[in-house]
């Protein structure tokens, strides 16, 4: 049962609504934004996926070299040792590129409806071997020292949780990877809960076990233990093949809600619920039978890659979540729902 209220200006960002980072890229995909409010208005970091310019007889593909550079990488389509079969990964001689590269994009807005970009904001594009690929799928938790940043760190050798702090969204402090490899979805809670930070996190088994999520603990934000497993995915139901976190847990008088995005065999991705226990969030109270959202409009069945519903930022005003997200791995769209519904379909 969808019980989403969608904006009627979706989708409100279009890859067109911004320009590329450099001369010779252009804008495929916006995805997957943080969320928070900042300085009176409401703010998306946005992931950006950029493509090479391609011509008729090669694939490009862009990564980030040492010096923080796009460096521009060209295989011949006629190659033998070319896979290119999925239009958002290529294989040549057993090694995989992304054929886009990420960073992440701050726009705000007075309304929550129409955002642009402040150039006073510089984009935060990936630094280090570690983030060669680019950089993923940013939540942002706010507390009352500031801002702190979880997002997916990509490379050839690893995908991992990197850790960002920032207090007025000009300069950031990179913390490392927190969660190592193959790990993603991570999202902090707001608070401490019992004199311990937690997080949701989203470890990758596919040999032994799956693509679920997990709850740790941790003293002071980089150290993290006590890993538990908190939610698999479900056999013939709409989250078979995969789950993982969206934003940070919202804390309500019933528990801790955690809007979570699941995938079934075909790869079309609905959200549901979950409500973990207000004082040990490791012990889930219930969990969604049906998809509180699904990809039910034409912008959401249709694009880079359909049939997808992806969140990890929202705001939250009294009883309503506004919750931003990314349709068919191209658009970024905004939907309001109601914690009280929410916690009616868990019943």
């Amino acid at each position: 049962m969808d019980i989403a209220r969608r904006f009627k200006e979706n989708p409100i960002l279009r890859p067109k609504d911004l320009k590329p980072s450099i001369d010779g890229m252009k804008i495929e995909c916006l995805l997957n934004p943080g969320v928070f409010r900042f300085d009176g208005k409401i703010w998306m970091l946005c992931r950006v996926a950029e493509r090479t310019e391609q011509d008729e007889n090669s694939i490009k593909v862009p990564v980030f070299n040492s010096e923080g550079k796009i460096e521009i990488l060209s295989f011949d389509k006629n190659d033998p040792d070319l896979d290119d079969s999925d239009p958002r990964v290529i294989t040549y001689k057993g090694k995989n590129y992304l054929t886009t590269l990420s960073h992440l994009r701050l726009v705000s807005s007075e309304d929550g409806k129409v955002f642009r970009e402040n150039p006073a904001y510089p984009l935060i594009a990936g630094e280090g071997s570690l983030e060669a690929f680019g950089i993923e799928d940013c939540r942002v938790t706010e507390m009352e020292d500031g801002f702190h940043l979880t997002y997916t760190k990509v490379s050839e050798i690893a995908v991992g949780v990197g850790y960002m702090y920032t207090s007025d969204w000009k300069t950031y402090e990179r913390r490392g990877m927190i969660f190592p490899p193959h790990n993603k979805d991570c999202a902090i809670f707001e608070r401490k809960i019992n004199g311990k930070y937690y997080a949701l996190h989203r470890p990758s088994s596919p040999e032994l076990g799956g693509n679920y999520i997990w709850i740790a603990e941790s003293p002071d934000l980089l150290h993290w233990g006590n890993h538990k497993c908190i939610a698999v995915s479900r056999k013939e139901m709409w989250d078979s093949a995969r789950v993982g976190a969206g934003a940070a847990p919202i804390e309500t008088s019933e528990g801790w809600l955690e809007i979570y995005h699941g995938a079934n065999a075909k790869n079309r991705y609905c959200l549901g619920a979950l409500l973990l226990d207000k004082n040990d969030p490791s012990k889930v109270l219930a969990r969604s039978e049906d998809p509180i959202m699904e990809p039910i409009m034409d912008y959401e069945k249709t694009g880079f890659f359909g049939n997808v519903i992806f969140t990890n930022g929202h705001f939250v005003d009294g009883d309503t979540i506004h919750m931003y997200y990314g349709a068919s791995d191209e658009v970024i769209c905004g939907a309001e729902l109601s914690i009280r519904e929410i916690l009616k379909t868990l019943k």
